[in-house]
């Protein structure tokens, strides 16, 4: 309550706070503000506070409260004098928790850049008095004392590097009890600007007479005239001089400058720069729109003025980015800001540079590859306005814009929008639209194969609808055939992997320079490593899976856990050497097209080929240039890349996509085969795709083949309505983890037979897929419920309450219970 704020100039008089911290807390805790402290407490702002007995937290002031019926801790300190987040970011964080059925603290831990969230580190201080006598300590305790001793205090971290022990409380804990040390906590910020030396010249030489003056005298000395020269005339150029440019650049010495300096011609000052490349801000629109697109925008445009939302549907390579970006100039003309978000960090490479080249320095991309201390940099500009458009994966949607009046959520069925561990367990697409209706944003969805539910709310007038049913450029879809795998002869055991037919087409598309991606959804040399001899199968300790052989490593990898093993020579179970590989991932893909083409430049995108920070970058612009002729790869070179050459397509695997076991199996499999054709034939030609299956009777082919979206639709729309799936009912799925299986077994029955005398529709409990990861047992529930929000908010209450009553059963504390709404 803002009135409380309002207070009289006594120390008597108190200001209370509610405080989110970084913490799966179960609430916001409410502090007291010291009363010099209470002109600067905001909104928004972080707060060092006390939690529990002596840990330090740098929480975020969510609101003013009256004075509360219990005692309050005071703040320590304030740590901004303006707020990091604003009020749309704590509205925001407020709807996730309850949503997501998590808690504020979870949602702020995922949102704030890591240099933002400050937590203490203890502190070990040497007490002077105990003197340098450390003979009746023990070998680990005097190496800990001698080390004090020089250093005077050691943080956590220093104590166990120098101890070698994992956990080092024990030891600290002996030494205080011995009155050899203290221990205290610090709350430090270990962001810091980053800084660089400038060179600038003494204002009193600074014109023409005097510099000529100088010049003439510097006969004698050479180096300096030429190093003076160069400031002078990259200063002209650059306007600002960096000491490292200047010196590089002109060839001088350190100490050919510290002589100007010494002379007071020159001066270095330090200053801090921005640690991310800095474009000059432009708009530069200056493509043309076909017919079809000058129809799709104005369409938009129509709907969006009565519509908060909007689905774009365009076939593959009709041009939707094209359409973003006259929506984006609009807004960057009104300077405003705009949320540009894309599921995978390998489709913003293309998208940013088309960005660029058209706005420039309004451009700024956030997601995981960037580094913590760059990630802060951006949250700034955001917050300040600066940026008009951000590009970023799904985390971006967590940044402090002020004035947001446009969100694109482009490829919006994809499945990567949907974050898995830890919590908030969100949906980024719905979670954008909720932030953009605190701002009162438009949303533009754009996708050539729309998610169900976006599809059903376009259909039933609750989004808007415009589609562009036509290719940019004149170009056609693709021809697809489907080779039957059953009647392809195996010469050796286990699934082909380059049918006949595709290797032919292969042959014929490198002689016409031209370039082929291949699909296939698993990483990895070998997903199954069996024993010929007995059938064992080499297993995780950790996790119930099997274990994927890389050949890269030569060793075997656990893809829930990731531990790794080393190769078994001999099986275990029979001692036999009599290894079989079945299935194949994209490591052994590799392995065969750089065997069946030598001559071709091949290369892979999965994973673990990209590892570094421009990785993805690097590969898409080699390929865009031609410098590699096939791409073999998982679902990173399924979706919105767009490359003029590549005439042939081949899906290793399409059984594989519509073999799991869930309710959208034959969704998610239509996109990914849909959206990995769209990759051919997008400039000239006719491009060909060629899908593996032995199902070939299968739906969802046919549809594929025909690109007939409309009549995937209705077949699934009719289905998920006959057994109550999504977008007529939400699902809510509760997953109970527990180191003994007996005890996960016995919760998720008392569990179920809870919510069994409020619920209809609920499964389970049963075992997943998965049913042991890091040793931890698993048990799923499921539920179904009503997708009207007012019955949704009141229903995830009742379930709230019966998971603590659960907890309250002593022999269920230890347990882990975790719901999942959306989950799939």
């Amino acid at each position: 309550m803002e009135e409380s704020k309002v207070v009289k100039n006594s120390e008597e008089v108190k200001m209370w706070v509610e405080v989110i911290l970084p913490l799966a807390a179960p609430k916001a805790y409410t502090y007291s503000v010291p009363y010099m402290l209470q002109d600067d407490a905001k909104i928004g702002c972080r707060a060092e506070v006390v939690f529990g007995k002596n840990k330090k937290y740098a929480g975020i002031i969510k609101c003013f409260v009256s004075q509360p019926a219990f005692p309050t801790k005071d703040i320590i300190s304030l740590i901004d004098q303006e707020p990091v987040v604003y009020q749309q970011q704590l509205d925001l964080w407020k709807w996730m928790s309850d949503y997501y059925m998590c808690r504020e603290g979870e949602v702020m831990n995922a949102a704030l850049p890591t240099h933002l969230k400050l937590s203490s580190e203890s502190i070990i201080v040497l007490n002077e008095e105990y003197g340098d006598d450390f003979s009746g300590l023990s070998d680990e305790e005097f190496i800990i004392a001698e080390a004090l001793l020089v250093k005077k205090e050691l943080r956590l971290s220093e104590v166990q590097q120098i101890s070698n022990l994992l956990h080092v409380y024990p030891l600290i804990r002996k030494l205080t009890e011995k009155s050899v040390c203290f221990v205290y906590e610090s709350l430090d910020d270990h962001y810091k600007p980053k800084k660089e030396k400038f060179v600038l010249i003494n204002p009193e030489v600074d014109n023409d007479e005097q510099l000529n003056k100088l010049l003439d005298n510097m006969h004698r000395a050479p180096k300096q005239q030429e190093l003076l020269l160069s400031f002078l005339h990259f200063r002209k150029t650059l306007g600002e001089v960096k000491q490292s440019e200047l010196l590089k650049k002109a060839g001088a010495t350190p100490a050919q400058l510290k002589s100007l300096i010494d002379k007071q011609v020159l001066h270095v000052e330090e200053k801090s720069v921005d640690r991310l490349t800095q474009l000059a801000k432009t708009s530069n629109v200056n493509f043309s729109l076909s017919p079809a697109q000058q129809k799709a925008l104005e369409e938009i445009d129509s709907i969006l003025q009565k519509k908060n939302i909007c689905l774009l549907h365009g076939v593959t390579g009709s041009g939707k980015t094209l359409l973003y970006m006259k929506q984006i100039e609009k807004i960057i003309r009104e300077n405003s800001q705009v949320l540009y978000l894309l599921p995978e960090i390998t489709l913003t490479t293309q998208i940013i540079r088309k960005l660029q080249q058209s706005f420039g320095g309004h451009i700024a991309i956030y997601h995981s590859k960037f580094s913590n201390r760059e990630r802060v940099e951006i949250w700034d500009k955001v917050k300040k306005g600066t940026v008009n458009v951000v590009v970023g994966a799904r985390s971006a949607l967590f940044l402090p814009f002020k004035n947001l009046k446009l969100v694109i959520i482009d490829e919006e069925q994809d499945s990567s929008f949907k974050q898995q561990d830890p919590a908030p367990r969100y949906n980024a697409r719905d979670t954008a639209i909720f932030y953009a209706s605190l701002f009162k944003a438009r949303v533009i969805l754009g996708s050539a194969t729309p998610s169900v539910e976006s599809y059903y709310n376009s259909k039933t007038g609750k989004f808007g609808l415009v589609n562009l049913d036509e290719r940019y450029g004149g170009a056609l879809l693709p021809e697809i055939d489907i080779i039957d795998l059953k009647t392809v002869a195996q010469s050796k055991k286990g699934k082909v992997m380059l049918s006949p037919q595709l290797l032919a087409a292969m042959e014929e598309t490198l002689r016409n320079k031209k370039q082929i991606i291949l699909f296939q959804n698993r990483r990895g040399y070998s997903p199954l490593l069996i024993c010929g001899t007995c059938g064992y199968i080499p297993r995780c300790v950790h996790c119930d899976v099997s274990l994927t052989l890389h050949k890269s490593s030569n060793k075997l990898h656990c893809h829930y856990c990731g531990q790794v093993y080393s190769r078994l020579v001999q099986c275990p179970e029979c001692d036999s050497t009599n290894w079989l590989e079945r299935n194949f991932g994209t490591e052994k893909v590799e392995e065969e097209l750089l065997q069946a083409f030598p001559k071709a430049r091949t290369a892979r995108m999965d994973v673990d080929s990209m590892r570094g920070k421009y990785a993805h970058d690097e590969l898409i612009k080699l390929f865009e240039e031609h410098k590699i002729d096939i791409l073999a790869g998982t679902q990173m070179v399924v979706k919105g890349l767009d490359f003029e050459n590549v005439m042939l397509i081949g899906i290793l695997d399409a059984d594989g996509l519509l073999s799991f076991a869930d309710f959208r199996v034959n969704e998610r499999g239509f996109q990914l085969m849909e959206q990995v054709s769209g990759r051919a034939g997008r400039k000239e030609g006719t491009g060909k795709v060629y899908i593996q299956a032995a199902r070939t009777n299968h739906p969802v082919l046919t549809w594929v083949k025909e690109h007939d979206y409309a009549r995937f639709y209705e077949n699934e729309i009719k289905e998920r309505d006959q057994f109550y799936y999504p977008p007529f009912s939400r699902i809510l799925k509760i997953t109970l983890k527990h180191k003994r299986k007996e005890i996960v077994t016995e919760a998720s029955l008392s569990l179920a037979r809870i919510l069994e005398k409020t619920f209809k529709n609920i499964s389970g409990p049963a075992e997943p897929p998965v049913s042991r990861i890091r040793n931890q047992f698993l048990m799923d529930i499921i539920l179904k419920l009503p997708p009207d929000n007012q019955k949704l908010i009141a229903q995830k209450a009742v379930i709230k309450n019966c998971i603590d009553l659960v907890k309250t059963d002593k022999r269920f504390s230890g347990i882990n219970i975790v719901p999942d709404v959306d989950p799939y």
